[in-house]
């Protein structure tokens, strides 16, 4: 993966996590000076307890097998929350592995059954968010979502799709977290180098997010989005595993004002393009 940090991941992430705290955060005096955004490297070693020289020894990746006391330690220095933290003690238990040969994504047979039946947005993602299967409200809530789009991608290199989402910029900070936490140490493959790598090249936004080295699950949760036909839906979004892929739903709440917007969706997706120009009222 074209990374700096893809042969010392456990440095790179303490690096990336450190310069994300202040010194106010950490209970320190600001100082003057600081030649490096957030803690210095030293007072981060001080924080936790261990020596100045064992924390460099870590970045660099000179050691990488600190006790789970010290990446406790460390994980409260610098505030990781319950995900991140188990990222960090999941980075240090790495062990060198044999490559594995990646499997192709399949939707099975009664997945693609499911789809035709429901009766609101679904779709199916593989673990780099491309799209392998969707139904036709999904395409016509999204023509993003056709099968063959890639859903990463799309957030960062399609203006539509930008639009798409009311607050894009959370949703870019989400999906670039939640990539870095389906990575995990299957940093060779083949998928996830072309992924990052045609991102890193296009977007100056994602290389900074990726630089970050957030992680969390993107999961179920209520998002608005804009539709350009029938325009604002509050819609909740839940993902469930099936076999090796994501069947993803997005739903009103019933009798909602997005419920009767979804309904009259479902209708013109039945009847032609729904990518024109929004409809008198429905804004």
């Amino acid at each position: 993966m074209k990374d700096e940090d893809a042969g010392n991941r456990l440095g790179g992430y303490l690096r990336a996590r450190r310069e994300l705290v202040s010194p106010a955060q950490a209970g320190l005096p600001p100082g003057g000076n600081r030649r490096v955004p957030g803690l210095r490297r030293e007072e981060v070693a001080l924080l936790a307890g261990i020596s100045p020289d064992y924390y460099l020894r870590l970045e660099r990746g000179r050691d990488r097998n600190p006790s789970p006391q010290v990446l406790e330690s460390l994980a409260r220095v610098l505030r990781l929350d319950d995900v991140e933290r188990t990222y960090l003690l999941g980075l240090a238990a790495v062990r060198p592995r044999s490559p594995r040969r990646a499997r192709p994504e399949r939707v099975p047979v009664r997945v693609h059954q499911l789809l035709a039946h429901l009766t609101i947005p679904a779709f199916v993602e593989g673990r780099a968010f491309d799209v392998l299967a969707s139904n036709p409200l999904a395409v016509a809530l999204s023509p993003r979502l056709r099968p063959g789009q890639n859903r990463l991608r799309s957030l960062f290199l399609d203006p539509e799709e930008q639009a798409f989402h009311q607050d894009w910029t959370k949703a870019a900070v989400s999906f670039v977290a939640a990539l870095r936490t389906t990575i995990g140490d299957d940093t060779d493959n083949p998928r996830f180098v072309e992924l990052v790598g045609e991102l890193a090249l296009a977007s100056q936004r994602f290389r900074t997010l990726w630089a970050r080295h957030d992680v969390r699950t993107l999961d179920g949760g209520t998002t608005t989005v804009h539709h350009p036909v029938v325009g604002d839906l509050r819609l909740h979004r839940d993902k469930l595993p099936v076999d090796d892929v994501i069947l993803v739903v997005y739903y009103p709440d019933k009798d909602s004002d997005s419920d009767e917007k979804l309904h009259l969706l479902a209708a013109l997706a039945q009847t032609g393009p729904t990518d024109a120009a929004p409809l008198r009222g429905t804004s």
